[in-house]
């Protein structure tokens, strides 16, 4: 946890941790609360119990609740916005969210399945899919080199365990679209024009007639990493207005 202000609540991706937030710099009018996924980052995974996204979200409401803190907004980048997302459903004090590169709706029968293979290959060569799943997050990996290989080390070092654990809990979340409906204004949605995993033609047919902010970005599924200033600044933007609109 860091700085000062409206308290936030932050969920990196898969295959990533709370190092993921150093590319955006400090948030000075935040009191920023980072958390690491099962199995990621500094967070033990335990795999005696249940892992999924409502899961995740309600151990941080517990968090939350012992922090005493009676209103905040959350953020969350890929697999974080649907933990974000089943914690707005969760807690009446959660107001605004932030979803960056992620989206509100469930994988199709044919994306359930991709994931579940992931589940099945990293248990034998979890080295191969972590080289060659990385690179393509990126717009222009080849521009990012040096950021490249440091995700691939980081992402090396989680069990294949965690990795495949949460490839399946991901395909089994819950559609949100309801809740986007339901909670107008208070959503910003972060678009890479070039991502690979959330398309952003699919993401414009799933948002058309929500009353929810879509800002799309020159890049690919690493928004923070590729145009690190502009998130930032679209971000507290939002978080800074009122009612959630720009």
């Amino acid at each position: 946890m860091s700085g000062n202000g409206r308290p936030v609540v932050f969920f990196h991706g898969f295959l990533e941790s709370i190092s993921m937030w150093n590319y955006l710099g400090e948030f000075k009018d935040f009191q920023c609360i980072f958390i690491d996924l099962p199995g990621h980052g500094a967070s033990p995974f335990d795999n005696s119990l249940p892992l999924t996204m409502a899961s995740i979200a309600n151990s941080v409401q517990i968090l939350i609740q012992e922090m005493g803190i009676a209103s905040y907004d959350v953020l969350g980048h890929s697999m974080g916005g649907y933990v974000a997302l089943e914690l707005k459903k969760a807690d009446a004090a959660c107001d605004k969210v932030v979803l960056l590169n992620s989206n509100f709706w469930e994988d199709s029968i044919s994306k359930k399945m991709d994931r579940r293979r992931v589940a099945e290959l990293v248990q034998a060569k979890k080295n191969v899919f972590v080289q060659t799943a990385i690179p393509k997050l990126f717009m222009n990996p080849e521009k990012k080199a040096s950021e490249v290989e440091a995700l691939i080390a980081e992402a090396s070092s989680i069990s294949s365990e965690t990795i495949a654990q949460s490839s399946i809990a991901i395909s089994e979340r819950l559609d949100n679209t309801e809740l986007v409906k339901e909670n107008d204004g208070v959503v910003l949605i972060m678009q890479g024009k070039h991502d690979s995993i959330v398309l952003c033609s699919t993401m414009e047919d799933r948002t058309k007639g929500l009353n929810l902010t879509l800002s799309k970005l020159d890049c690919g599924h690493m928004a923070h990493i590729e145009l690190g200033s502009s998130v930032k600044e679209t971000i507290e933007e939002f978080i800074a207005k009122k009612n959630g609109n720009f």
